[in-house]
């Protein structure tokens, strides 16, 4: 017979036992409730994932579909997803998770919006799963042709979005145009202020000097033609050169000025160059702050918006200064500094990686 001392030892045990099963059980439960998945979202031109409470495709779905959080929102991060989108259904049958949403998915914005959305679900379905295919359906259709560039008619894959299928874009052929005497002289003048490289002096009205131009008269307040008006030769006889809007070490460094739509070249706190900018629209601002430069890539593909990105820089995230056919005198970007080809590759070739980048919301 065991004693009465063996008893209590054996009942010590148990009871040390259970409680350890209950540690372990509250541990598998609590692992069970940080399951997280991969939700993505937009930072500029590119792809930008966050983690969400969840396990499964349906679960990383109904994150997107809910939107970042206002902190997210802060740094830069956008969706392209309607408020409203309802999601149908979320599945997965053969190797492919199937997204049915709403046609509020589909409705409204251009088509590089289309597809960013059309990204950020292929993205997020595959993310949580061990397939990589991903089909969407509208209202448990096909969605034929909404999303310019890419086939939807069968299942699509992160990769699909991620292949280039459009050529690298190349800089327009510039036309001569005569030699003007007064031109060479706003060139100079340019030049000595900042605006423009002295290579770039030949008296010819064209590109390079047209957005030389649009950085001076943004930078004067003027109306912002891109021509040598009257108005603008007048002030360029008595203007200065732009000085950095804050001291910084030594160095290279940039900032970019928001309410004036340029960006300051800085070297050992002397303005090198003055560039003509986009940066974001009102819809996707890009966020003022202090940041680094983090990489170089002479051709960066945009996957949400299915773009090439050349010359870019970027130093937040997806946000990134680089060139663009289209650089407006006013903010129309995704959150990027657009640059003119005529300035894209000299900035690339100014910045060096880790360089500072600070974005103001105010110059004055």
């Amino acid at each position: 017979m065991p004693s009465f001392s063996s008893h209590r030892l054996l009942a010590a045990v148990l009871a040390v036992a259970a409680l350890a099963a209950a540690m372990l059980a509250a541990a598998g439960v609590a692992a069970t409730r940080a399951d997280t998945v991969k939700v993505w979202f937009l930072q500029g031109e590119q792809m930008i994932a966050v983690d969400r409470p969840g396990s499964t495709p349906e679960d990383a779905i109904r994150s997107l579909v809910t939107g970042p959080t206002a902190a997210e929102v802060k740094r830069g991060v956008r969706t392209y997803v309607p408020t409203g989108t309802t999601v149908r259904s979320v599945s997965e049958a053969n190797g492919v998770v199937v997204v049915d949403l709403g046609e509020r998915f589909v409705q409204g914005r251009d088509s590089a919006s289309l597809l960013a959305r059309l990204s950020q679900v292929v993205h997020t379905a595959s993310g949580t799963s061990n397939t990589t295919r991903v089909r969407l359906l509208i209202k448990g259709g096909t969605p034929l042709g909404m999303f310019p560039g890419a086939v939807t008619a069968v299942p699509i894959t992160v990769k699909y979005l991620e292949t280039p299928n459009v050529a690298t874009p190349k800089p327009p052929a510039e036309k001569a145009t005569p030699v003007v005497e007064s031109v060479r002289a706003a060139q100079q003048r340019l030049v000595e202020l900042g605006y423009l490289l002295p290579s770039n002096v030949d008296g010819q009205k064209g590109p390079t000097t047209e957005t030389a131009v649009l950085a001076f008269q943004k930078w004067e307040g003027l109306a912002r033609d891109g021509q040598l008006g009257p108005a603008t030769v007048k002030r360029l006889q008595t203007a200065s050169r732009p000085t950095p809007r804050t001291r910084g070490s030594a160095g290279r460094r940039a900032e970019v000025l928001l309410d004036r739509q340029v960006g300051l070249a800085i070297e050992n706190n002397r303005v090198v160059r003055v560039l003509h900018v986009s940066t974001g629209a009102t819809s996707t601002p890009t966020p003022p702050g202090d940041y680094k430069t983090y990489a170089k890539i002479a051709k960066w593909w945009s996957v949400p918006f299915r773009e090439w990105l050349l010359w870019a820089v970027p130093f937040n995230g997806g946000i990134a200064f680089h060139e663009l056919a289209e650089v407006p005198p006013y903010p129309a970007s995704h959150g990027c500094v657009r640059e003119s080809y005529t300035a894209s590759k000299w900035m690339y070739d100014f910045s060096r990686v880790g360089m500072p980048v600070k974005v103001m919301a105010s110059s004055r």
